[in-house]
């Protein structure tokens, strides 16, 4: 999976997270704003986790 794709994942778990939060506390814009962030943080610590397990995306046969 490209790199871009994990953190446009995180970002969009982010974003769901804070508009169901959002509305709950009927603070939307507060909520997607820190959603985004806390989900950008996600996607970012999704491509180092698979950057130390040697992955590159080569997608290399032996």
């Amino acid at each position: 999976m490209k790199k871009e794709s994990k953190l446009a994942i995180g970002i969009s778990i982010g974003m769901t997270v804070g508009v169901v939060i959002g509305v709950v506390t009927d603070n939307i814009g507060l909520w997607i704003s820190l959603g985004i962030a806390i989900g950008a943080g996600l996607g970012t610590t999704f491509m180092s986790m698979h950057k130390e397990d040697g992955d590159d995306g080569a997608g290399e046969n032996k």
